[in-house]
């Protein structure tokens, strides 16, 4: 069996952990072939390369700069990249017969070479939904409804709807969203998790670091981290009203993207003692500083009206971290949250919560240990990738039907 996989998540080794590489490296370990199709960006200056490892190919196809950029370069890089891929497939994988094309959002700008493969070579289609767009840039005012650029997207993502056999979303409230807002069979909408392969369960390491000597943090204080991505989804706004009140602990914010210099220009203002701001990590070094962290938090504007379902709750119940999230009202994370009794909820903006919470868990190690096994356990039950691959080859296996 074959499988195209088209990503704008960069790859450059599929033994790089991660919700798409941990899910490539389990089906080729199943036998399927995989060919992935990744972004090589314009600023490494590298040409397209093809690589293989055992069953997988991976094919590094350079693109335009698609992160860490300005909107406009990133708007223009992106609309480039159906026709960038489509060429690097017709060049390198040009003889192959693919049984099933399997693509993630963002963006929703592969319908073009989706219908190459479902008219050329009858392809079953798979769509991996990890963002509703152009919804939520709406949401966050940085698109408006009704708009030339909003009308083009929107098509696109009608018929991204349409070409794709089935569609995998994060979590119920996405497929409900989805069927609401989308004239689209209900039968091709199914729950498809973000998945990991989970690493064993380790002891938590005392607080004497190397990496808090490092980056200058305090070994004897709760430590709170976010980590992940600094832009407008975020609500960077209220991280920063948190990090102006903080003292419930010490606040590790790590991470990269559009609002990192307004972070840290802030940051400099306030100069609140308890907060240390990190520039983008390597994920080896990032994961050594989840293991000796005490609390998990995530941050996302409370203007969606999308269910977003951010990734990043992966890693805190991976190193069973309890999780402290201000998010909007519509995301069924905080239901997952009081499902697994694994952390906190509020809504975003509402500081007096945010801090209660904070404080509760900075007091009470009992809880912390608690709430963080509660997650690692409900993550080993729900969100291993041997169970979404187990969805892929169910449709393979039945020819996608």
């Amino acid at each position: 069996m074959n499988v195209l996989f088209l990503t704008l998540s960069s790859m450059e080794s599929v033994s790089e952990r991660g919700i798409y590489t941990d899910l490539v490296r389990e089906l080729a370990y199943r036998g399927v072939h995989m060919y992935v199709v990744t972004p090589r960006e314009k600023r490494k200056n590298l040409p397209t390369e093809l690589v293989r490892e055992d069953y997988i190919y991976l094919l590094k196809v350079k693109t335009g700069n698609i992160t860490k950029t300005n909107l406009i370069e990133k708007g223009l890089s992106t609309l480039s990249i159906e026709r960038q891929y489509l060429q690097a497939i017709q060049e390198h994988f040009g003889n192959i017969e693919f049984d099933l094309v399997m693509y993630s959002t963002p963006p929703i700008t592969f319908e073009k070479v989706v219908r190459y493969f479902k008219g050329h070579h009858q392809s079953k289609t798979y769509l991996l939904l990890k963002d509703i767009f152009p919804q939520n840039a709406v949401d966050i005012e940085l698109m408006q409804k009704g708009g030339l650029m909003w009308r083009y997207f929107r098509n696109k993502e009608k018929k991204l709807y349409e070409l794709s056999d089935h569609i995998g979303c994060m979590s119920p409230a996405n497929v409900d969203y989805i069927a609401r807002y989308n004239n689209i069979d209900k039968k091709k909408l199914e729950i498809f998790p973000n998945c990991i392969d989970p690493i064993n369960r380790i002891v938590r390491k005392t607080k004497h670091s190397h990496l808090l000597e490092k980056y200058q943090i305090p070994q004897h204080s709760t430590l709170f981290i976010y980590g992940g991505n600094l832009g407008k989804p975020q609500g960077i706004n209220f991280l920063l009203e948190v990090a102006a009140h903080f003292d419930a602990g010490h606040l590790i914010i790590v991470g990269s993207g559009t609002e990192y210099e307004k972070v840290r220009a802030a940051l400099k203002v306030l100069n609140n003692p308890n907060v240390t701001l990190l520039p983008y990590l390597p994920k080896e070094e990032y994961d050594q500083l989840l293991q000796i962290t005490d609390v998990g938090l995530i941050f996302l504007d409370n203007r969606f009206t999308i269910p977003n379902f951010p990734s990043r709750v992966l890693s805190y119940m991976e190193y069973s971290l309890p999780i402290l999230a201000a998010t909007d009202r519509q995301t069924d994370l905080k239901d997952v949250l009081i499902e697994s009794n694994s952390g906190f909820w509020c809504e975003s903006g509402d500081l007096e919560s945010f801090m209660m919470y904070a404080a509760r868990l900075a007091m009470n190690k009992r809880l912390r240990e608690e709430m963080g096994g509660n997650g690692r356990l409900y993550l080993e039950q729900h969100y291993d990738v041997r169970k979404a691959a187990d969805i892929l080859l169910k449709h393979l296996l039945a020819g996608v039907r």
